[in-house]
């Protein structure tokens, strides 16, 4: 079922976006080389806690395998899904990190992907058209417009016109009072395909885009998922309210920038143009 949301809910579901955003601004404070995925990961719990948040994250999943974290942070060639460890970020490193809130009822979904010190400039470019394609998927979710015009945005810019692989075994979707609904977003289709979109929906949209094939894998823990040929991968999320006209992010980008952009000038003396 595809839930159309009250002037009132789109409040409570931006209120929990917005604390996904405040949570991603403290973990762009937080990055540097050295520290831990689990380190930030802690950090984050106890901010989102301390705003009167719950991680929907944590223990969501299967009773015999819930994902063990409040964030997922994917390393390097870890598309989604990565859990918090002991491993410590190196100068070069890219990080998807992905949050979920819950409050009020109502669950906010975010993703943004962080240049650790000096990333290769063919990554820097994959980082910089994901993001684009976001906001031209974003442009597209409006009323009258198909699930597909989403979907054909994200892979005609990613993929026909820079040759990324775009992963198809993992969609977006409809995002509120549970962290998961109807309708799956795909990352990739055809203009006109899918259910027609109506003013007031709330969608996830999330483009996960490969250096190299769009093939992925499923690590033994059951939850990890990898590139095929080990090149890196960039995931961001914004969740998107369905509009008259445009879609209308929820969720910002602008916090995360500015407190990514003075971390790199404190950190690096010098800033890279994502």
């Amino acid at each position: 079922m595809i839930h159309i949301r009250t002037k009132d809910e789109i409040e409570l579901i931006r209120k929990s976006a917005l604390t996904v955003t405040a949570t991603l601004t403290q973990v762009a404070n937080f990055l540097r080389p050295g520290i831990t995925t689990a380190s930030i990961d802690k950090m984050a719990e106890e901010f989102i806690r301390d705003n009167g948040g719950i991680p929907s994250f944590k223990g969501y999943g299967p009773s015999y395998s819930p994902f063990p974290a409040s964030l997922c942070i994917s390393v390097n060639e870890v598309v989604v899904h990565g859990f918090p460890s002991n491993y410590e970020l190196k100068d070069g490193d890219i990080i998807s990190v992905d949050c979920g809130v819950y409050m009020n009822g109502y669950h906010g979904d975010h993703a943004y992907t962080f240049a650790i010190g000096n990333v290769k400039p063919e990554l820097l470019k994959l980082m910089r058209v994901t993001k684009e394609s976001l906001a031209r998927a974003i442009a597209e979710a409006h009323e009258g417009n198909r699930i597909g015009d989403i979907s054909f945005a994200v892979e005609n810019y990613t993929n026909r016109e820079h040759g990324y692989g775009v992963v198809r075994e993992l969609v977006g979707h409809g995002v509120g009072k549970k962290l998961h609904e109807d309708p799956q977003v795909p990352n990739y289709g055809r203009r006109g395909d899918g259910k027609r979109l109506k003013e007031n929906t709330v969608l996830a949209i999330e483009p996960m885009i490969n250096l190299g094939t769009r093939d992925v894998l499923t690590l033994e823990d059951g939850w990890t998922i990898v590139t095929a040929d080990g090149k890196p991968s960039v995931h961001y999320e914004h969740t998107t309210r369905v509009g008259k006209n445009k879609g209308e992010a929820l969720s910002s980008f602008e916090p995360i920038e500015a407190a990514e952009r003075a971390n790199k000038e404190l950190n690096t003396g010098h800033l890279d143009s994502i």
